[in-house]
């Protein structure tokens, strides 16, 4: 089913609550029924939100070796992870699609997905190793300043922040810190509004990679500056299909994707920020052995 339907079917079922009901007790049978004929992920880009996620995958999926799943994002490994594995496996082609697809083609072919929540969610990589020890990581890292101001106009824009830039950031920790605690001590709880209003917290990334590098070897993940893929998509391209194993391939076009435009982050603001982040960023780069070159741009 594409996704735009699953989308509006959802939209009327929220409204039909009897019916609803009936269909997520069907739907709870199908996966479990039928799940297991559903191959899973190669291959997932966790993150950082607002820095090229949606783009990177978007090229991938024009590759004629990588199959698509419904939708870009799945949100399993940190919000419906409950939901089971067979719900999971039903997002991404079945076993005998691929086949096909192989045979048609003569080369092998993957399957993945771009959730970039699972960057942060202290759990997602725990629960990732436990399910695809194998998986090819895909990480994407903007200035976080500019990554900051991007997520707070993105929430502005979908009407879920009405503070100034400014008052966001100063009262970010009262915000977001008890759903920080609980989504780190209770497996089961999950924060919208830490995701919504976690501007500056997200941007820490080093922080991130380290729960990550626990359970992930450094050569199973591919860590890029979101910079360079806006600068030389190309390039970033071709670099990630290599980490895929992927033969290279041209796509028509590089067109960014959810890139919106908004008035400037004001100066005092960006040096408050750059002074901020300096101590974080340092540490990411020692821990990576890579100066992303942030504070010259």
């Amino acid at each position: 089913m594409a996704t735009s339907n699953r989308i509006k079917i959802g939209n009327f079922l929220r409204n039909h609550k009897t019916t609803l009901l009936i269909a997520k007790k069907i739907n709870k049978f199908l996966y479990n029924s039928t799940g297991s004929y559903h191959i899973l992920p190669d291959f997932l880009i966790i993150g950082a939100a607002r820095s090229g996620t949606t783009s990177l995958y978007e090229y991938l999926i024009q590759h004629p070796s990588v199959i698509p799943g419904i939708g870009k994002e799945v949100y399993y490994f940190d919000k419906e992870y409950a939901k089971g594995i067979n719900w999971y496996r039903s997002f991404f082609p079945t076993k005998n699609k691929k086949l096909n697809i192989e045979k048609q083609l003569q080369t092998k072919c993957i399957t993945g997905e771009a959730t970039p929540r699972y960057l942060y969610h202290p759990h997602s990589p725990k629960r990732v190793f436990e399910i695809l020890p194998n998986v090819k990581l895909i990480v994407l890292l903007r200035n976080p300043v500019d990554r900051s101001y991007s997520h707070y106009q993105m929430e502005v824009s979908s009407g879920n922040e009405e503070l100034t830039f400014e008052e966001a950031i100063e009262q970010e920790e009262d915000r977001i810190n008890d759903d920080m605690k609980k989504m780190e001590q209770d497996e089961n709880y999950y924060s919208v509004n830490f995701y919504r209003k976690s501007y500056i917290t997200r941007g820490k990334y080093v922080q991130q990679l380290k729960r990550w590098l626990k359970f992930f070897p450094k050569d199973q993940i591919l860590i890029l500056k979101s910079e360079d893929l806006y600068s030389e998509p190309s390039k970033i391209y071709n670099q990630v299909l290599n980490f895929l194993n992927l033969p290279l391939h041209e796509i028509d076009s590089f067109k960014p994707h959810r890139m919106r435009k908004y008035t400037q982050i004001k100066p005092e603001t960006r040096k408050k920020l750059e002074d901020y982040f300096k101590p974080y960023n340092r540490e990411l780069y020692v821990l990576l052995n890579r100066d992303f070159g942030w504070e010259d741009e």
